[in-house]
């Protein structure tokens, strides 16, 4: 007998036709399903929801500590926090190695960036012989001179002989501090191994004599400091005078300016306003939300409970997404970067459209709404897979050779792609399978409708078939897992036996 015509309807004892004339549904279907354990999990998801947004966006206090929601703690780039940024070109790119020097400058600026407490700052590189530096926070371009100061070469000169002891290739460091030994503030510098060689012979055949600091930018040269040579220094050097902390730390960046493997020359520079960024935050959020608030609406309307649990899986990737915002340290929030956001935000709607869309055209051909969910996130594997997979590859491509912002849009996209896989694979899938655990038989709950030659078969009439292979697949799988652990074992008992019957020969 066919085996959707021999179900009984549930509680009782002998088959009867069904009043509407569409077959009527078995008991097996309906009872194993356990509603208990899905309402349980169901609780847990939500509990799990609002814990997420409190922590996402609510400040708290816990005793004497204030916690920060991690929303907070997501790196404003330049457009959003405001700033300066320069660019910066290299006078001369016929030089052997070029391109490595161009690399070894970009880290040096970026390095000394961070040294002096701009962690948030950009240093990269646009085309070939350009570098762009953006560093947030900074309220006019004169103080990017002072910070990075104006690229230039330097050399430290003995007097009397005009012969150059040392060039900026030897100078590792320069730092301005406040020496009590030396009564004020000094200079520092850290030289490498040759350049110690080099200002050991210097000094120890000079002791008395003057040497002095040489600046040279667009082919002028100025002389920014001279000291007596006291003694012979085998090491680092401290330069002292009657600096000030000013006149020090301004010493030490002419100093650090000319250390770079190449010579540069500013181009550009602009100031990006503070409240042009936060407008444009503000802007940019409230037309997220108002597009993230339609699209669950829209979702909701057409595919019912399905678009529930699309909703609640896309809540989920959101907090998720700021909390990788937050913590990944390379990620700086700019406006591309909101527009890899929602553009993000987009590509997880699509997925679980293509999914909802795939259930759909399952049931309509006949299969129970049990049968179609899991037909419908088989067949829609591949073809998000591929989708998503061309767009981590764009992104890939974007972040290895674009700069700045395009290189910003695409990290928070290749974010947002992978993030949005976990969740229409995983979040969205386990929601639905709950909701169709409360309820595999009301065909509306989810905007589910028939064929016609399918019309007079009720919603789960096979679904009994569908809990039995789902039963048989667990147990082929859990007996495979056996297999493999056995297996194992074996091949370990059989190399120690080879091991002892070895030792035994031997």
């Amino acid at each position: 007998m066919d085996e959707t015509t021999s179900l009984t309807e549930v509680g009782s004892e002998n088959p009867k036709p069904s009043q509407t004339g569409k077959t009527p549904v078995g008991a097996p279907a309906r009872k194993a399903v356990k509603k208990k354990s899905t309402i349980v999990k169901l609780v847990l998801i939500g509990i799990a929801l609002v814990a997420g947004l409190i922590f996402a966006f609510c400040p708290m206090r816990f005793g004497f500590t204030k916690y920060s929601p991690f929303w907070n703690s997501i790196s404003l780039g330049l457009d959003l926090k405001g700033g300066v940024y320069a660019v910066y070109q290299a006078t001369d790119n016929n030089t052997d190695g070029f391109d490595a020097k161009m690399e070894g400058t970009r880290s040096s600026l970026e390095q000394l960036l961070v040294s002096k407490g701009y962690s948030e700052a950009v240093v990269v590189r646009e085309g070939d012989d350009r570098i762009r530096v953006e560093i947030p926070g900074v309220e006019s371009t004169s103080e990017i001179l002072k910070i990075i100061g104006e690229p230039a070469e330097i050399a430290f000169v003995l007097d009397e002989t005009k012969e150059t002891v040392l060039t900026g290739e030897d100078v590792v460091n320069a730092q301005a501090f406040y020496s009590a030994n030396d009564g004020g503030y000094v200079v520092s510098l850290e030289l490498t191994s040759v350049g110690q060689d080099k200002f050991y012979q210097a000094t120890s055949n000079n002791i008395n004599k003057t040497m002095s600091i040489i600046v040279t930018i667009g082919g002028e040269s100025n002389t920014i400091s001279t000291a007596t040579i006291n003694s012979a220094i085998s090491g680092n050097a401290i330069i002292s005078g009657n600096f000030t902390a000013e006149s020090s730390e301004q010493l030490a960046n002419q100093i650090m300016s000319g250390t770079f493997d190449v010579a540069l020359e500013i181009k550009e520079t602009e100031t990006i306003s503070p409240t042009l960024g936060e407008n444009a935050l503000k802007y940019g959020l409230i037309a997220g939300a108002i597009g993230f608030i339609l699209v669950i609406a829209f979702i909701c309307v057409i595919y019912k409970m399905l678009g529930l649990a699309a909703a609640i899986a896309l809540v989920l990737y959101v907090i998720i997404y700021l909390f990788f915002l937050a913590v990944l340290p390379w990620v700086q929030l700019t406006l591309p970067g909101i527009a890899g956001i929602l553009l993000s935000i987009g590509m997880a709607v699509d997925a679980n459209v293509i999914i909802f869309e795939r259930i759909k055209e399952e049931y309509k051909n006949g299969k129970s709404i049990m049968a179609a969910y899991h037909a419908g996130f088989k067949k829609a594997l591949f073809a998000i897979l591929d989708s998503n997979v061309t767009t981590v590859i764009a992104c890939i491509l974007l972040m290895l050779l674009g700069t700045g912002s395009i290189s910003g849009f695409a990290l928070t996209l290749l974010v947002g792609v992978l993030i949005s896989l976990f969740s229409a694979l995983v979040i969205s899938r386990g929601l639905v399978k709950y909701f169709i655990n409360l309820n595999s038989y009301n065909a509306k709950l989810y905007g589910l409708k028939r064929g016609k030659q399918f019309e007079n078969l009720e919603a789960d009439a096979t679904d009994s078939a569908v809990l039995a292979v789902m039963e048989r697949e667990a147990q082929e799988k859990q007996q495979s897992k056996e297999e493999k652990k056995q297996k194992r074992e074996d091949a370990k008992a059989a190399r120690r036996a080879q091991k002892n019957n070895g030792g035994e020969t031997a």
